[in-house]
């Protein structure tokens, strides 16, 4: 977990988890990469281990291969929790408006927002199946207090705190106080497969997403 900005998490990890990701999304080998890449099985190992150090021509090589855009391996995809404090917020005045920035989030997919309101229940919450590779929950609270997060590293968090954390492991809601009221934005991305892509039906939202937060 991260509380604050973002810590220092090298380009070497960050490339490594990524290929590793989207390799695995794409059901391909070691074997497989290295054919459609070019480079060898040695140093895509090194890579996904993130002792590589890759050169920006063999990130250009692995874009190429996994059918995504070197700005895709170079972008962190919700790995870590990542928390900032009502507390610890910073506004900015920019022309007589002011803002609070909780988030960056880059790429293209299915965005889906919501108002989340939990009450404090006897029994724990039920767990939440993970959603689609590469899903990120951002949660800014509004009133009351919560605990939420993947089950083996969730957060308590209060009116004006704010996290984002993957949403393709198990998660959950948990109210602490007797009323708690977020908003959550799911960020489901749509990575292009080889292959013939399946067309949305006529009418149907973008993309797959489960009905729960």
């Amino acid at each position: 977990m991260r509380t604050g900005t973002d810590g220092p998490t090298s380009d070497n990890e960050l490339v490594a988890r990524n290929v590793r990701r989207y390799r695995m999304e794409r059901a391909m080998s070691l074997g497989d990469l290295a054919r459609r890449s070019g480079l060898s099985k040695q140093t895509l190992s090194k890579i996904e281990q993130g002792i590589g150090n890759p050169t920006v021509e063999t990130l250009s090589q692995l874009g190429t291969a996994l059918d995504v855009s070197t700005r895709r391996l170079l972008t962190e995809w919700g790995t870590p929790v990542y928390v900032q404090r009502g507390a610890d917020s910073i506004w900015t005045d920019h022309d007589g408006r002011v803002e609070r920035m909780l988030d960056d989030t880059y790429g293209s997919g299915h965005v889906r927002t919501l108002v989340l309101r939990l009450e404090r229940a006897a029994e724990e919450p039920r767990i939440i199946e993970p959603h689609p590779l590469g899903t990120l929950h951002h949660v800014y609270v509004i009133t009351g207090k919560m605990r939420t997060g993947p089950l083996d590293d969730s957060v308590e968090l209060a009116a004006g705190d704010f996290a984002r954390f993957p949403g393709d492991v198990a998660h959950r809601h948990v109210c602490l106080s007797e009323r708690a009221v977020a908003h959550v934005v799911t960020t489901i991305p749509q990575i292009r497969q080889f292959g013939s892509p399946v067309q949305d039906a006529p009418g149907s939202s973008p993309g797959t997403a489960a009905s729960n937060s």
